[in-house]
């Protein structure tokens, strides 16, 4: 039948994933870093996605399609849900930071808990967990990433604005997470074209775990991406 369906610019897509979530009923998705629309019968041309998108990529158009299945929809909605969440948290939804967008539906804080404006969080994604971080997330193409032992950020007082900031951050701890971190890592470098890697490790022996696990992603993927290492004293300075 002729009706309404959306379509997606791919050239104006900067796979951010907003459409994906935007559409309740699981017509979009992420294949290669772009949105698509995976069914036809799952989209019904209403067009929720639209305003949603940041950079105008959908639009209408008026072709061939198969009817929209609400009922199909309705099942495919039931069996999502009755899926355990990763970690049994919503926390580790993925979704891409924008903090110059406008923050809505958020409680009022005191005063002295208020984030001083002067440091503001260079944070850019979300899951930032090594374990959690999915390997086709959108967010890390064309990335600089930050590779960081989770007590490092503790240890050095201006970890966002000197390592974060412009980066997209994963975090872990190769002594107290189970396995090591090289094959995931390894899978994003073969997804993905990163442009450079930064370590940030503790003085301590066990944080040399995350540095050969880097070295053995470079190698297991066959990429040889331009990265550095830099190492935390206890005491909070750069060594």
């Amino acid at each position: 039948m002729i009706r309404q369906i959306i379509k997606i610019d791919e050239e104006k897509c900067n796979g951010c994933g907003l459409c994906v979530q935007a559409c309740h009923e699981g017509a979009i998705g992420l294949v290669h870093g772009k949105a698509k629309l995976l069914r036809d019968d799952y989209c019904d041309g209403l067009g929720n996605c639209l305003p949603a998108c940041p950079t105008q990529a959908i639009t209408f158009e008026q072709r061939e399609a198969a009817e929209f299945d609400e009922v199909a929809v309705k099942k495919a909605q039931a069996a999502q849900a009755a899926q355990p969440i990763a970690c049994g948290c919503p926390g580790s939804q993925m979704k891409t930071i924008r903090p110059s967008e406008p923050e809505t539906n958020r409680p009022a804080v005191p005063t002295s808990l208020a984030a001083d404006p002067s440091a503001p969080s260079h944070l850019k994604q979300w899951p930032v967990q090594i374990k959690l971080v999915p390997v086709n997330a959108p967010y890390l193409d064309n990335a600089d990433i930050l590779i960081a032992a989770d007590c490092t950020a503790y240890a050095y007082g201006n970890f966002h604005q000197t390592f974060i900031k412009n980066k997209i951050t994963l975090i872990g701890c190769p002594k107290l997470d189970e396995g090591d971190y090289s094959e995931k890592l390894a899978e994003i470098l073969r997804l993905h074209e990163i442009k450079s890697i930064t370590v940030v490790r503790m003085e301590v022996p066990c944080c040399g775990g995350i540095v050969s696990a880097v070295k053995s992603a470079m190698l297991q993927s066959g990429k040889m991406i331009p990265w550095q290492v830099i190492t935390i004293g206890t005491d909070g300075e750069i060594l």
